[in-house]
C-alpha cells in the first residue's frame, strides 16, 4: 500500500506524518485489496481539516473531518474511512 501526506498551510512534522501514518495504517487489516492512500491535511484560520481518498481495486473511497486540532482531525478522518472501508468489504463480498 502507497500511502502519500501532504500539507497545505502547514508544516508537516515528523510527528504529525508518523501520527498520521500509524492511524492510517490499521484501516489495511480491514481489507487487503488497498492500492494507495492520500491525505491532505490542512488549516484554515482556526479549522483544522484532513481529507483523504482511498483507491482500491474497483473503488475510490473519499472522507474529510475537521476540528480545533489536527491530531483530533486525523482521529475522526480516520474513524470515517475505516467504517467506509468496512461497509466496502461487506458490499464486495455479497456481490
Amino acid at each position: 500500500m502507497q500511502m502519500t501526506i501532504s500539507g497545505h498551510h502547514v508544516e508537516l512534522t515528523h510527528a504529525l506524518r508518523d501520527y498520521a501514518e500509524s492511524k492510517l495504517a490499521r484501516i489495511e487489516r480491514h481489507f487487503d485489496h488497498i492500492t494507495s492512500i492520500d491525505v491532505i491535511l490542512s488549516v484554515d484560520k482556526l479549522v483544522q481539516k484532513a481529507e483523504a481518498v482511498i483507491r482500491t481495486s474497483g473503488a475510490k473511497l473519499f472522507a474529510n473531518a475537521q476540528s480545533e486540532d489536527l491530531y483530533a482531525a486525523i482521529d475522526k478522518l480516520s474513524d470515517k474511512l475505516d467504517r467506509q472501508v468496512v461497509r466496502h468489504k461487506e458490499k464486495h463480498a455479497s456481490h
